[in-house]
This record gives structure tokens, sequence and C-alpha cells, in this order.
């Protein structure tokens, strides 16, 4: 589930995986995948700058509505569609990230394709700054973190059983190795 994180730019806004099937993040109105947020989140460490190929749905009648999703009551939208074919859990101990959801990944893009437009997201380090800029969101260093320590937790229900996925694991492992301020506060 979504939670809300601070930017520097827009105040506050949404990230977080939408789907517990899904291995898909948004961000305010972006989409991407969470295997490519975590290959971007160790090139931004080790080299300042880095690219995902995500998505964009500006109208929010096309996102789709969450609360309505996950009630099964609006299944309008990208969202609502997604929530059709992996429905919320009827038994609340079943809602926990699914560490095996980029199994679903190239249906979600081939989805997502048909309410947002394809587009090149980047991600910039301003070191001296200390921000950290997705597209034209900006976030303090430590805000960036929080994003970064969501993902590794699995956000809100957290990963099933504890397991991260691969691309997580590398992520958390090559911000240790790197010494970066780009990782979560623990």
């Amino acid at each position: 589930m979504p939670l809300a994180f601070q930017s520097t730019s827009h105040g506050t806004i949404a990230f977080g995986f939408f789907n517990i099937e899904i291995d898909m993040l948004l961000l305010d109105r972006l989409f991407f995948l969470a295997g490519d947020f975590c290959a971007a989140v160790i090139g931004l460490a080790r080299d300042g700058a880095a690219e995902i190929q995500g998505w964009r749905i500006e109208d929010p009648s096309r996102i789709g509505n969450l609360h309505g999703a996950i009630a099964g009551d609006d299944l309008s939208g990208f969202i609502g569609v997604g929530y059709e074919r992996f429905p919320f859990p009827a038994d609340p101990a079943g809602f926990k990230q699914s560490p095996e959801g980029s199994a679903n990944n190239a249906w979600a893009a081939e989805l997502i394709a048909g309410f947002g437009s394809a587009e090149t997201i980047a991600l910039r380090w301003d070191r001296q700054a200390g921000q950290v800029c997705i597209a034209e969101l900006v976030f303090a260093e430590p805000g960036f973190g929080e994003l970064v320590g969501y993902v590794d937790r699995g956000g809100y229900p957290r990963w099933r059983d504890g397991q991260r996925p691969a691309h997580v694991r590398a992520m958390m492992q090559s911000l240790l190795e790197l010494g970066s301020v780009l990782a979560p506060r623990r």
C-alpha cells in the first residue's frame, strides 16, 4: 500500500506498491517496476544519475481509486483493473507483498500502456545540495532514503515470509558496500 512521503518540491506525495501481486511502484503520477527502481538506486549511488523506463498517468480517473479497488467497489482505471485480476485477499493474514510479483511484470506493463504514456524517468543526485530528483520530484537525501527503506521492507504490509526479491537484496547490498548516504536509516 502506498504511503505518504515528504518531498521538498511537491509536499506530501504517495509512493509505494499498490497491489501485493504486482512488483510495480507508484510515485505520485509516475509508475515503474520495482526491479528497475532498485537498479536505478544502485546507479544513482554509484554514478549520481540513472534512468528508469516507466509510465506517467496524468488523469487521476485513469490511475483509479486504490481504496475503492481494495474494497472491490471501484475497479476503474489502471489500479482497478489490477485488482480485478488480483483482488485484495479475503483473509487479512494474506496481505503481504509477494516476493514473486515480478512474474506479473509483463502483464502489468502491457496493461499500463493502455492507461498512461511511456516515459524515461531521470534520477539525479546533487550531492552538494543533498537532494535527489526523480523526474520533477525533489527529495532531501534522508527523504529519498525513506523511499529506499520502504522498498527494502516490502512497504506496508512488508514482504511475505520476510523474503525480499533478489533485486531488493542487490540494491541494499550495493548501498552497504558503497557506504551510501542514500541507504535508509535503521
